[in-house]
């Protein structure tokens, strides 16, 4: 740690008045520029927030975009989602790690780069795609690219030297619906929405039968309900933009081409419930869209939609600010997203309470989705019977769905709830689909026999994501990469979690490695049931209890691939595996099933 570095730290923990809350902001922009966090910095940042060492370096390495070994001064990270392996990403890492001569996760000796890889970027419909030093976002990669990638980094020159072209985001917006048209433009002003009684902007959502769109679709209004109704003179609003379910990409779309629409709900949801504070939680991969997003805050403010009398309402004082992720799936779930604003790790919380019982800082906080709060704006103009009018009995409204994978046409796609999957495969462009992951990861795998279903929460519910598989596509791979993810991104916080997410990845390597080699057998097939039954009870949130999903739909629907790399005769237990899973089995003390990781949960 030198000067300059003590220097950098004290200027942005200025900016953040030395908030003990903003910690995770402080680490993030202390290393924009101090390119890393050594442990002497850590601790005058530990000294300064009135912390203590432990705290900040638990802080430090828990998030993936937090670097406490030296590391290159330019960081490139190839997206690992399976679209963009699909699409060739594999090869274009190789070859730009040739062409540096380094291998993926090394700095050059130089200290001028490093090459890795990270999860999905949201950029499925124009990958292969990669992030460069969390601020920018290169689309389109090919091998001419990766070439002169190559060239640049050896020569030195700085992303901002870099082709334009080469970060241009397309919203790829192929069919639009209701949210993707945007509010008309003779829409009522939000002004006089909010004129209304607080009860009134309640009961028309409560009309509506809006349910969350972050996967779990629990009732909007019975939430919004319940936070009203806690007691405490202070509550919040968080919009949940942490879109890390791989292969999601709408809320970026919507933060990018209706980021108005999205404050508008969330104004109306603090006028519902009485809030005084919003926070958008955006993914550290989204921080390319954090001056644009800001520049949309300071003009709302400036035309008094938000701040003191908000909208022109005496006494709703209601204001936003955008709080950064750092690289970390499991602060999708609203609990660990809270514990992340608040400057720790973003580890989910027991319940009850819920967080609309005690949240941000111990305050009623109602935490929704991106889609959700851009449904609310729609709704608090055109009244709740109109959104109840569309899609089915039990799933009102539109859904936004992120196209991706072995489909002509990649890109967003706007339909009513109660759509079938074959309509959506139809219009995309996918005659010769063999599944299509719904939801992502942690949501279902549907084969071609069950096109016919429609996606709604009373048949299949949907996440957003909608990955489309051929049947030149191994479905074993497709889990084995998915089982990948989970372990790499369980918080380790539960055992059933940490060691079952592992477990499940070393015995579908087992069987990856058995082709042809006599390896595999029934007993690893039986011991991956077993495995699923154990997280899927067991585990403390969300992801764990949806970490087997991909394995269970492959399994019961294309189980020939996994029978393909056993042999019934063959029994080959690893006895290191097995005491672990009676360890992992020892420990777990609950029964209940958790829920898709992304949700919006209340009592």
């Amino acid at each position: 740690m030198n000067d300059a570095a003590l220097a950098a730290a004290g200027t942005v923990l200025a900016r953040w008045r030395q908030d003990p809350h903003a910690l995770v902001q402080i680490l993030r922009e202390t290393q924009a520029l101090t390119h890393w966090l050594p442990r002497p910095l850590l601790a005058h940042i530990a000294r300064a927030l009135g912390l203590t060492s432990a705290q900040v370096e638990g802080v430090a390495g828990f998030y993936r975009f937090f670097h406490t070994r030296p590391s290159g001064r330019v960081r490139v990270l190839f997206s690992d989602n399976i679209t963009d392996r699909m699409l060739g990403s594999e090869a274009l890492l190789a070859r730009l790690c040739a062409r540096l001569g380094v291998a993926p996760g090394e700095t050059d000796a130089a200290g001028r780069f490093s090459v890795d890889r990270c999860s999905c970027t949201g950029l499925c419909d124009q990958g292969p795609a990669l992030l460069v030093d969390h601020h920018h976002v290169v689309t389109r990669l090919d091998a001419s690219r990766v070439d002169a990638l190559a060239d640049l980094l050896l020569a030195e020159a700085p992303p901002d030297a870099w082709p334009a072209e080469w970060f241009r985001v397309d919203d790829g917006v192929q069919r639009a619906d209701v949210l993707l048209q945007g509010l008309a433009a003779d829409a009522p002003a939000l002004a006089g929405v909010l004129r209304r009684a607080p009860q009134a902007l309640l009961d028309d959502v409560a009309q509506s039968r809006l349910r969350g769109r972050g996967g779990a679709g629990f009732p909007a209004a019975r939430k919004w309900q319940a936070c009203r109704d806690a007691p405490g003179p202070l509550r919040c609003v968080v919009c949940n933009a942490d879109e890390g379910e791989p292969g999601t990409f709408k809320d970026r779309v919507l933060l990018s081409a209706h980021a108005d629409a999205v404050f508008d709900g969330m104004t109306v949801a603090a006028r519902a419930v009485g809030a005084q504070q919003g926070f958008v939680y955006l993914r550290g991969e989204y921080r390319y869209l954090l001056p644009q997003l800001e520049a949309v805050l300071a003009r709302r403010r400036a035309q008094g939609l938000l701040g003191r009398d908000a909208g022109g309402v005496a006494g709703f004082d209601f204001d936003i600010a955008i709080h950064v992720g750092a690289g970390a799936y499991v602060c999708g779930e609203e609990s660990a997203l809270i514990e992340s604003l608040e400057g720790r790790r973003g580890t989910p919380r027991i319940r009850p309470p819920f967080p609309v019982q005690a949240g941000y800082l111990g305050r009623p906080t109602v935490v929704n989705n991106v889609e959700t709060f851009c449904a609310v704006a729609h709704i608090a103009r055109r009244g709740g019977a109109w959104w109840a009018g569309i899609g089915t009995a039990e799933s009102s409204g539109t859904k936004i769905h992120s196209v991706s994978g072995d489909c002509a046409r990649p890109g967003l796609y706007e339909y009513p709830l109660g759509t079938t999957i074959a309509r959506i495969l139809e219009d995309c462009g996918a005659p010769r689909a063999q599944a299509v992951q719904v939801g992502g990861p942690s949501g279902a795998c549907v084969p071609a026999s069950e096109f016919g279903r429609a996606i709604a929460f009373e048949d299949v519910p949907s996440a957003g994501a909608f990955m489309v598989f051929d049947g030149s596509r191994d479905l074993f791979e497709v889990a084995r990469h998915f089982a990948r993810f989970f372990a790499h991104e369980s918080c380790g916080l539960c055992t059933p979690c940490r060691v079952g997410t592992e477990l499940v990845v070393r015995r579908l390597d087992k069987l990856a490695h058995a082709r042809g080699a006599g390896r595999g057998s029934a007993f690893d097939i039986e011991r991956l049931h077993e495995l699923d039954t154990l997280l899927h009870g067991g585990t403390h949130c969300g992801l764990g209890a949806s970490a087997c999903n991909p394995l269970r739909d492959t399994l019961a629907h294309f189980g020939r691939a996994y029978v393909q790399r056993s042999t019934a005769d063959h029994f080959e237990p690893d006895v290191d595996l097995d005491a672990e899973l009676s360890s992992a089995r020892r420990v777990t003390g609950r029964t209940d099933a958790g829920a898709h990781l992304h949700t919006e949960q209340t009592p």
